[in-house]
């Protein structure tokens, strides 16, 4: 493996569906034995970016080497070092559990009863022991979700790309895969996460590189990225829901941000704490009461909103439909 502190360094990539950009020039860089968080809403991009890394999509523009190894160039090499889990499991239904794992294991060179023995060691990771021998026609969305995650851990390789791992997981299960990817890293992996759970970058993540529409806006730390939207955010919870649109007016007029609503709540990034007089003084003289009141530190979900102008959950059309589209 190169000395190369960089697992992933990624300059100018360009992907085009028809008339689509789905990736518009996106630069990364991954640094060796840490967990890089990819942000942002469907069709931002996200999942393209991980199959032209994982050479698994040409690329129409731009470069991309990991560990130093071109993916255009050296693709062989490069699909030695990474190990992928996409947004569908890529699991044989008509096998159990443990002869899924079973045959991956022997196509990556394991002897018989090596594979067994690792299959069963992650089936008991994922808790999937007391359904190893069931078909898989009887398993649940995050049951196979699972199986899947199990079968990328395999060949243990140095690069693991998830691809919204936790998507149709349990609370309990989504917390079990936070500390299988940390146990990864503190092995020595290094780990690219594209997710739209703004907790789970928050959580996991040492780096976060934010992309919507193909572009990255943002690129940083959970910190800094929440710093560059100011030191706090105001949180108002209004009295009469009726009043919500004329609440959220004067807020977005006053402190000049479209605030994220939910319910009879509102909340927005601070930059001015000065403002807030005056959005409480615009408040009383539209007889808009509050039962709710504070400022705290910001969160991804405000800085994610300052950036793009939206929420991280929308309805735009799915990466996988570009392409089927085109």
């Amino acid at each position: 493996m190169t000395t190369s502190t960089l697992a992933v360094e990624a300059t100018g990539l360009v992907k085009t569906f028809g008339d689509q950009r789905a990736v518009d020039g996106i630069d990364l860089q991954v640094t060796a034995g840490t967990v890089y968080g990819v942000l942002g809403p469907n069709g931002a991009g996200k999942t393209t970016v991980i199959r032209m890394l994982a050479t698994l999509l040409k690329l129409d523009g731009g470069s991309a080497r990991i560990f130093g190894h071109d993916v255009v160039k050296e693709p062989q090499i490069v699909r030695q070092l990474i190990g992928v889990t996409g947004q569908y499991a890529s699991v044989d239904e008509t096998l159990s559990a443990t002869e899924n794992l079973v045959v991956f294991a022997r196509l990556l060179g394991y002897s018989g009863s090596a594979a067994r023995k690792k299959s069963g060691e992650l089936l008991e990771e994922f808790g999937l022991t007391e359904a190893a021998r069931k078909p898989l026609k009887n398993f649940s969305g995050g049951m196979r979700r699972r199986l899947d995650l199990a079968a990328s851990l395999l060949a243990s390789p140095p690069l693991i790309f998830l691809d919204e791992p936790t998507t149709g997981l349990d609370p309990r299960t989504r917390l079990q895969m936070w500390d299988t990817v940390r146990r990864l890293v503190a092995e020595g992996s290094t780990v690219v996460l594209t997710t739209q759970y703004l907790d789970e970058a928050d959580q996991l993540a040492d780096r976060i590189a934010v992309i919507d529409l193909g572009k990255v806006v943002a690129e940083g730390t959970a910190d800094e990225l929440k710093a560059s939207v100011g030191s706090s955010s105001l949180h108002v919870t209004l009295k009469d829901v009726a009043d919500l649109d004329r609440a959220a007016a004067a807020l977005s007029r006053v402190l000049g941000w479209t605030p994220v609503v939910s319910g009879a709540r509102l909340t927005a990034p601070l930059a001015d704490a000065d403002r807030v007089a005056d959005f409480l003084i615009d408040l009383r003289g539209a007889d808009i009461h509050l039962t709710e009141f504070s400022v705290s530190k910001p969160s991804l979900d405000e800085v994610f909103l300052a950036l793009t102008g939206h929420g991280v959950e929308t309805d735009e059309i799915t990466e996988e439909q570009k392409e089927v589209a085109a």
